[in-house]
């Protein structure tokens, strides 16, 4: 059946929404009313297969397959209840852990902010928010969301004359603006550019990282120049700002720079980013600076707009000259500064790309780090008091240029004779399967924006997805050899992580979550039933696992969603694609 309609909306440049004519006013979804039936059978085969799979028409009708949950199923005995409490909705294990926070003796460095997870993992499951609606698809949702999906209304009311929110009818628009950005963000985009042309947004500067990012529109319209940026921001700070950026379908974290290093890798960011993010850069003697200076690329920049820039009264004076004197200690270099026509300053910093500097100090403080200090990665360790030493020889040159540094070798790259030959076997490894296989796999790929690859090894999942209108966060788990830094030499994102804990993230913020023979020997370390709730957790409504991994492992995890009432479905043995649908366990 074909059906046919015309499409008769008028519209003005006045009203957001009128951009967006095909955007329905959907009705809200109720999970009592619109419980699934039972997830369709799962077909048992008796033997994992570990080969590549045929290629892409051979396997079509074998996705056809569904998941036999009576003669396929592992018996785990596993009963879900539904989460209470006031903050239910939006729980956040490790960040919303109050017991904890309200015993901390201090909160002087955001100590309330930072992961104090729980001891045991409670296995409930969040409600959803009264009205929520499949969110708006992208590139709509940039400019606009459903209220109902994220009903937080103090950011609107707290930053009205900034023009960050606005609140029109059943959705929430985003006009572009900021504390900063008072000609609105492109405007505020090419401003820097202007101001210090060696920054070329997707080209040299292809990762950035944007610290205290509001609601993350400088990032969103970033993503116009081929730019992929890490917004973060504590939560709480300003209500669920970070929610907000990631039902926009922009890439974005939780986290703070309180005591401990960002889960981010020593030279990574090409650009960090500052508009009034309300961090004290000089705190500390400038730990938070040096945390900056560990994960910009040798020869990155950082564009720092605040009103100690601009402004010359006593306290903002006292400020600049603090920041004088840090960055002056770390060798930094001003590079620019100027104004723009609203009034708002901008200076920029660049790191230094040889240690020349850092001979000729008169002090040397901060100290160069000690290799003990640089060896662990960034994954609850607190921060240096050290700058960490620059990269010699050819390690210090930047990657090639947007887009030719997705499958050039990373600078960071091993050594070893043969690190460049796995390196291009993973690719096109990668490249494969997601043509032949994933593009065939039971997905709606036009309804996933926000995706997370749990165990991303060099990034060549996302690598391979790049031509699509997705992002893809890239996680390195913690008990896994440490590829980050080259992810970001290819112009991915990504974070560390350990999966034995809850993720920095809001509940149903993502569309997809992908693995690669991640759960095969998960049960040494945690159980695979808590993982799964925290997949529920972050996933929306209507989204997807994509997972590859042996059968034995894949008779576990279709065991767990069957219980959650998925649908389960199966592919040559090792791909499994499960769809979490809208049920919740009765009150």
């Amino acid at each position: 059946m074909i059906l046919l309609y015309a499409n008769t909306t008028t519209f003005t440049t006045s009203d957001p929404k009128a951009f967006y004519p095909d955007v329905k006013v959907q009705q809200p979804l109720d999970q009592h009313q619109h419980d699934p039936p039972p997830p369709p059978p799962l077909i048992q085969d008796s033997k994992d297969r570990q080969e590549l799979p045929p290629k892409r028409h051979e396997g079509l009708l074998h996705w056809e397959k569904a998941f036999d949950a009576n003669n396929f199923s592992v018996d785990l005995n596993i009963k879900w209840r539904l989460c209470n409490g006031v903050i239910a909705v939006d729980y956040i294990p490790c960040l919303d852990n109050m017991k904890v926070i309200k015993a901390l003796r201090t909160r002087r460095h955001m100590e309330h902010r930072e992961r104090h997870c729980p001891k045991s993992i409670s296995r409930c499951l969040l409600p959803l928010p009264k009205g929520y609606k499949v969110p708006v698809a992208w590139p709509k949702s940039r400019d606009m969301i459903w209220y109902n999906n994220v009903p937080h209304p103090k950011l609107v009311e707290y930053k009205k004359e900034q023009n960050w929110v606005v609140k029109s009818g059943e959705y929430l628009v985003f006009p572009g603006g900021g504390t900063q950005f008072k000609d609105g963000v492109n405007h505020y985009i090419n401003f820097i550019q202007k101001t210090l042309p060696a920054i070329q947004w997707g080209k040299n500067i292809r990762v950035v990282l944007d610290a205290g990012c509001g609601v993350a529109s400088f990032g969103g319209y970033l993503l116009d120049k081929n730019v992929i940026t890490m917004s973060f921001a504590p939560k709480d700070e300003h209500e669920a700002q970070i929610q907000f950026a990631l039902e926009r379908g922009i890439p974005a974290t939780l986290s703070v720079i309180g005591t401990q290093k960002l889960t981010f890798p020593d030279n990574g960011f090409d650009l960090i980013h500052c508009a009034r993010c309300r961090v004290h850069w000089d705190a500390d003697g400038g730990k938070p600076l040096f945390e900056l200076n560990r994960i910009l690329r040798p020869g990155g920049f950082f564009a720092w707009s605040a009103t100690p820039v601009y402004r010359d009264d006593e306290r903002d004076q006292k400020v600049w000259n603090a920041m004088v004197r840090v960055t002056k200690e770390m060798c930094w270099t001003v590079v620019a500064k100027t104004f723009d026509s609203s009034g708002i300053g901008l200076v920029i910093y660049q790191k230094p790309t040889s240690s020349s500097c850092y001979k000729k100090r008169k002090k040397n403080n901060p100290p160069i780090c000690k290799s003990s200090d640089i060896k662990q990665i960034s994954w609850y360790t607190k921060l240096s008091s050290c700058l960490i030493p620059l990269p010699v020889d050819g390690a210090a040159r930047w990657p090639a240029s947007w887009p030719n540094r997705l499958t050039s070798l990373p600078p960071s790259l091993s050594s070893e004779s043969d690190a460049g030959d796995m390196f291009d076997k993973d690719t096109k490894h990668w490249s494969r399967i997601v043509s032949d296989i994933y593009m065939e796999a039971p997905i709606n790929w036009s309804s996933v924006r926000n995706i997370m690859d749990m165990n991303a090894g060099y990034g060549g999942f996302a690598a391979a997805l790049i031509d699509l209108p997705i992002w893809v966060m890239n996680v390195v788990p913690v008990n896994t050899p440490d590829t980050l830094t080259v992810i970001f030499d290819r112009g991915l994102i990504g974070i560390y992580h350990d999966w034995c804990e809850s993720l920095n993230t809001y509940p149903r913020t993502y569309d997809l979550l992908h693995s690669s023979f991640f759960f095969k020997n998960f049960g040494q370390r945690c159980d695979i039933v808590d993982v799964v709730g925290e997949i529920d957790r972050i996933l929306r409504p209507d989204g997807y696992v994509l997972v590859q991994d042996s059968m034995e492992a894949i008779r576990k995890l279709g065991s767990v969603l069957h219980s959650l009432h998925w649908s389960v479905t199966l592919y040559q043995n090792q791909f499994l694609v499960g769809r979490k649908s809208f049920w919740r366990p009765k009150p």
